[in-house]
C-alpha cells in the first residue's frame, strides 16, 4: 500500500465534494481540519473541480486532496497539475489506469465484479473502489466478489452513510469508506460549514470505533 492509501487507510472516512464555487471548497476543507479529518475528494462533476483542487491545494496544504469522477487522462492530468494527491473513478478504465500508472499517480478506479477486480490486478493495483457499493448488494456482494482476490483491499462508495458505516469498516479488506453524506450539496451551498465539521468528527469518530470493534 503505497503512502497516500496508508493516509486514506487511517482515517478511514473519505469525505467526497462537489462544488460550483472553488471558495466553497475552501470552507468545506477548512471544516474538515476543524473535525482534525484532513482528507477530501473532489469530484470532476462539475467545471469548478480543477481550480477547487488548485486553491485547496494553495490555501490548506495539509489537506490530503484527492479528485474524484475522473472519467479522461485530460482530467487525471488536470488534478495532479491543481494538486491532488490522488484520484478515483467510477469506473476501470485501462487507458486512464495506464496514464495515471505512467506517471505514478496513485488511482483508485471503481469495480463491482470479479472481471473489474481481475483487470485492475493486470494493472498492478491492489486498492479499488467498490461501485455503486448499496446498489450492488453491499457488504454481503462486497464479500462475495473479494474472496478470490486475498491481496486486494477496497474503498466502498455508493450509498454509504453514517448507519452503515461500521459494518463496512469492520471487514478487515475495506480500508476506508467515501461519501458525500459529510459535505453534501445542500450543506455547501446553505453555507452550513458548521454542520459539515460536526458530521466530520462524527464519521471519524464512528470510524475510530468500528476499527477498534474489528
Amino acid at each position: 500500500m503505497n503512502s497516500v492509501m496508508q493516509q486514506i487507510s487511517e482515517l478511514g472516512v473519505l469525505p467526497l465534494m462537489t462544488v460550483n464555487d472553488p471558495a466553497d471548497a475552501v470552507k468545506v476543507g477548512e471544516a474538515l481540519l476543524k473535525a482534525e479529518l484532513p482528507l477530501a475528494e473532489v469530484t470532476f462533476r462539475t467545471d469548478a473541480a480543477a481550480a477547487a483542487i488548485a486553491m485547496m491545494a494553495k490555501e490548506l496544504p495539509e489537506l490530503l486532496l484527492g479528485a474524484g469522477t475522473v472519467l479522461s487522462t485530460e482530467q487525471a492530468d488536470k488534478a495532479r497539475d491543481a494538486g491532488a494527491k490522488f484520484c478515483v473513478s467510477p469506473g476501470f478504465n485501462p487507458s486512464v489506469v495506464s496514464h495515471c500508472n505512467a506517471m505514478e499517480f496513485p488511482i483508485a478506479p471503481g469495480v463491482c465484479t470479479p472481471t473489474d477486480i481481475e483487470a485492475a490486478m493486470e494493472h498492478g493495483l491492489n486498492i479499488l473502489k467498490f461501485f455503486p457499493a448499496e446498489a450492488m448488494g453491499g457488504l454481503k456482494t462486497l464479500k462475495a466478489i473479494s474472496a478470490p482476490y486475498g491481496s486486494i483491499r477496497f474503498i466502498p462508495t455508493g450509498g454509504v452513510n453514517e448507519q452503515n458505516l461500521p459494518e463496512y469498516l469492520r471487514f478487515d479488506k475495506v480500508i476506508a469508506c467515501g461519501g458525500s453524506w459529510i459535505a453534501p450539496k445542500d450543506l455547501i451551498e446553505g453555507g452550513k460549514f458548521d454542520e459539515i465539521t460536526s458530521r466530520a468528527k462524527d464519521a471519524l469518530a464512528i470510524a475510530r470505533s468500528a476499527r477498534n470493534d474489528a
